[in-house]
């Protein structure tokens, strides 16, 4: 009825573009009054645009000629002149919202228009891209735009020094990638003076292939972090344990009691719930293992902690699939890209329980220092917006999460590409070998194939098996992804045969009769051209080098000479009927399907689409209905028999549309508890700001001491109401280890006559602001509103991360309340808040013991309490930075005490 309504009236999309057109026209109208102005003219209205703002217009008014402008620097700088569908793109993007439009539609010229205009607030723009290499193409390519209207272009990649990132961030549009963007905001929250931040305030975003950021890196936290203390034997214990013990695979919904009392299984590996239990025999062998009366007991959570991890890493971690092992070292694969993700590790001792099975180093379980979930992290931008050629069967998630709404843009050419039904086969032999046959039969003809798997191991079976054939073909995986786009560039060559992970090379088009650009780089280098000067060669930076302006030349007659190649190419596999594209199996999203589609067709080539799947696929497996194991059983299909039918698509389509329900839920799931820590997670930032902007803390220190004070009274008079009645000496003890000097508190028995709760608690105030008054003369106003600094940055710091590690271990265990028919993530909100409120009490009373009970002669300088550690996520990994102590023990305290550090700041 839906699909009815929107055939006459249009979806909401279509509306949208329909009102946006108006727009569009308005900025085509302004062409010939823009094309006529000089290139200094031209320039000029940048500065003409600013002042019009400080003038109260706004970016809404200025709009069209802002963006008609960009349009013809564009023009005039790289030869490229925005399409309509491009403008009506831009202006999705400046409204806040998502633009999906199909690969090969002109995503990057189209995030000019909006970076530009927003840039001109002189607020900063950043430009959020999945990798460096596409950050730095992007950075440089569309740069030359803004470098020409005058505004300034910055880069963050990995391996930069603070100082490069502060003058790249300081830029008008900043090119980067999400991991950099997160962890200097991590890192920023974690220095211990103003100067050391290089992030501004977060205004607008434009994230590039928004789905993959804010949807399949979203259960992902970043975290920074260093080495924790606790031993690593265990692993290997419970490890050598585990191999030893029998389980069982359970593919459907079939882990009910009986299958987890199986009299022959020590465990049950449940797939599609992704778990793995012991069962009563498993449990009876552990508890005699380890010499346990009880596993289940509390006492006892640590080994089955490890047990657990272990069993998870033999029953549901693949290698090849899920993680590989490179010079001794575990690295996770995406699932969603097929990418080595460096430097990041399974959380909660899961990468230890792998390298344990693997016979690797077992690194120590890291302590967090900081952390953030890239939901939370985005959601900070005043404004974001985002593009992607696949987000609309998302739409719902990105409403609920970002409160972004998708558009979906027209093409500028119609699609012509033919999307075939899918071919379903009994088993992975019959569908390997009708994979391999299609492959065969185009490339006789000289048609180039891209051949999409869901896992290393997959990508290179199918390619042993094309070595048999004969079939010369290039594979990308995850072991082979240093020359990803160049291999994805040439997979549009007559006769290319690419296999590819899901990777495949993400905003890089496949251009057919293959990319001139890159086949000119490989002459260079046959040439001897170094590889400084071919990256030089296509660069769009300005340079006097005579080397560079050499090799530039070279590098614009090769290209010239390839591109007469690459078109003759193009024409014949035009007549052959374009790219075609295979899938060997469907994956649990439908976006990843259709990137994978979408690799063909672009700009109005012809191509076409077939994927080929199995019953015994993971997605038919776990989530495929019993109706079409019926049917195919029914009809008695031998292995090399095929079935082509929409039902059986529309099938499988549901079961895609399951398991995205489901991973929608687990996203959701993890934003509940993240949010619980993000409003903590802002306190502590925003205090740390207020210290490191130099506000003048003397009023929060002495409204601290009012607090202990009142809470000290609360706790030591309990009921009493008389004086009498209180436990006085344990109320000294308190005062004289807190703020008080020994002796200072003292009753008079005249006093004591008529004491009530107000005058102790005026007595005391007054005893305090006496002792601060004249520590502050000893070592002058200026010198103690530093102390007060130093010593509320390392506390605080200090105590958060002890406070995360704490929450860390409280949502491991929350999920058991569940049992109790209670709401864990309620629970979590509450105990919390608890433990919060916890912190804080001791952020006060230790910033307060400090403060009033050290013997300070000179103020100690700031010093972080740990280092943060940098990861390189697109090269190997740097080892992390353990936290050290920089005083002994048994030194003196650097506050100047006298005392060793361990009776005093070090207590």
């Amino acid at each position: 009825m839906i699909k009815f309504i929107e055939k006459i009236f249009g979806n909401y999309s279509e509306k949208e573009v329909k009102r946006l057109k108006n727009t569009a026209d308005e900025i085509e109208e302004l062409e010939p009054k823009i094309e006529v102005l000089s290139d200094e003219e031209l320039k000029n209205k940048t500065n003409e645009f600013k002042d019009r703002l400080q003038n109260g217009e706004t970016l809404e008014d200025i709009l069209p000629e802002a963006f008609a402008v960009v349009r013809e620097a564009s023009k005039r700088v790289l030869g490229m002149k925005h399409f309509r569908v491009q403008l009506i793109g831009g202006i999705v993007l400046h409204q806040g919202r998502i633009a999906e439009m199909k690969t090969g539609e002109g995503k990057t010229l189209v995030s000019t228009l909006p970076a530009y205009l927003n840039a001109l607030e002189g607020k900063g723009v950043h430009i959020i891209t999945v990798n460096d290499y596409l950050a730095k193409r992007d950075s440089e390519w569309m740069g030359k735009i803004y470098k020409f209207l005058g505004l300034k272009v910055g880069l963050i990649v990995h391996d930069m020094e603070p100082e490069e990132r502060q003058i790249a961030y300081g830029c008008d549009i900043t090119y980067g990638t999400n991991n950099e963007y997160g962890f200097d905001y991590l890192r920023d929250n974690m220095v211990i003076y103003k100067e050391q931040m290089v992030q501004r305030e977060l205004c607008y975003a434009i994230v590039d292939e928004v789905d993959s950021i804010l949807i399949d890196e979203a259960r992902t936290p970043l975290i920074i972090s260093g080495v924790g203390e606790k031993s690593t034997e265990l692993y290997k214990v419970a490890d050598n344990f585990v191999r030893n013990l029998k389980g069982v695979v359970i593919a459907k919904e079939k882990s009910d009691r009986e299958h987890l009392d199986d009299e022959n299984a020590d465990y049950i590996v449940d797939e599609k719930a992704h778990a793995v239990v012991l069962t009563e025999k498993g449990t009876k062998k552990t508890e005699k293992q380890f010499g346990l009366e009880n596993l289940s007991d509390p006492e006892n959570m640590t080994i089955s902690h490890h047990i657990t991890n272990a069993l998870k890493a033999h029953g549901l971690m693949k290698d090849d699939r899920d993680y590989v092992v490179r010079d001794g070292e575990v690295i996770i694969v995406d699932e969603f890209t097929g990418r080595l993700m460096f430097g990041r590790r399974y959380s909660d001792g899961l990468h230890q329980a792998i390298e344990a099975k693997e016979k690797v180093n077992v690194e120590r379980e890291s302590k967090t220092l900081a952390t953030i979930t890239f939901q939370n992290y985005f959601r900070m931008y005043k404004k974001l917006s985002g593009m992607t050629g696949t987000a609309i069967t998302e739409d719902q998630e990105f409403r609920e999460i970002y409160s972004l709404d998708v558009i979906s843009i027209p093409t500028n050419k119609p699609i012509i590409r033919e999307d075939f039904a899918d071919s379903v086969y009994r088993n992975e032999i019959g569908k390997f070998n009708a994979v391999v046959d299609d492959i065969v039969e185009c490339n006789k003809l000289g048609r180039p194939v891209l051949v999409g798997t869901i896992s290393i191991e997959k990508s290179e079976h199918l390619s042993n098996v094309l070595k048999k054939r004969g079939v010369k073909h290039e594979v990308l995986n995850a072991k082979h992804h240093e020359k990803e786009a160049e291999i994805v560039s040439q997979a549009g060559k007559l006769g290319a045969v690419t296999i590819a992970t899901n990777m495949a090379g993400r905003g890089t088009d496949i251009i057919l009769g293959g990319n001139p650009e890159f086949l000119s780089k490989q002459e260079m280098r046959k040439l001897g051209f170094t590889e400084t000067l071919i990256s030089e060669s296509n660069s769009y930076s300005e340079t006097d080098d005579p080397e560079v302006i050499k090799a530039r030349q070279t590098f614009k007659e090769i290209s010239q000479k390839f591109k007469e190649i690459t078109d003759k190419e193009k024409a014949k596999i035009i007549e052959f009927g374009g790219l075609h594209i295979i899938g060997t199996e469907r994956h649990e999203s439908r976006r990843i399907d259709n990137q994978l589609r979408g690799r063909g067709g672009r700009q109005g080539d012809p191509g076409s689409t077939r994927f080929y799947i199995s019953l015994e696929d993971d997605l038919m497996r776990l989530f495929g209905s019993e109706k079409i194991q019926a049917v195919v059983g029914a009809l008695g299909l031998q292995e090399d028999q095929v079935i082509e039918h929409r039902l059986l698509s529309n099938a499988i389509e549901t079961a895609q549309k399951k398991v995205e329900g489901r991973n929608f839920d687990i996203r959701k799931h993890v934003i509940q508890f993240d949010d619980v820590m993000n409003k903590q997670r802002e306190i502590i930032y925003s205090q740390r700001k207020q210290v490191l902007n130099g506000e003048n803390l003397k009023d929060a220190v002495l409204k601290m001491v009012d607090d202990i004070i009142e809470k000290s009274i609360n706790i030591y008079s309990g009921e009493g109401r008389y004086y009498e009645e209180w436990d006085i000496e344990g109320l000294v003890n308190y005062l004289e280890s807190t703020f008080v000097p020994k002796g200072h508190f003292a009753i008079s028995d005249e006093e004591k006559e008529h004491i009530t709760r107000d005058r102790v608690i005026e007595k005391l105030k007054e005893i305090a602001r006496n002792v601060y008054t004249q520590r502050e003369e000893f070592i002058t106003s200026e010198q103690m509103r530093e102390l007060e600094r130093v010593i509320m940055l390392r506390i605080v710091d200090e105590k958060w991360m002890d406070h995360l590690d704490e929450m860390d271990q409280l949502r491991q265990g929350i999920g058991l309340r569940a049992y109790g028919q209670r709401d864990p993530v309620i629970e979590y909100k509450y105990e919390g808040f608890s433990m919060f409120e916890s912190m804080i009490e001791l952020i006060q009373e230790d910033v307060v013991k400090i403060l009033f009970s050290s013997h300070i002669e000179k103020v100690p300088e700031r010093q972080l309490v740990a280092e943060p550690i940098f990861t390189n996520l697109d090269g190997e990994p740097k080892k992390p930075k353990v936290r050290e102590d920089r005083v002994g023990r048994n030194d003196l305290c650097p506050c100047g005490s006298g005392k060793k550090y361990k009776k005093c700041c070090g207590r």
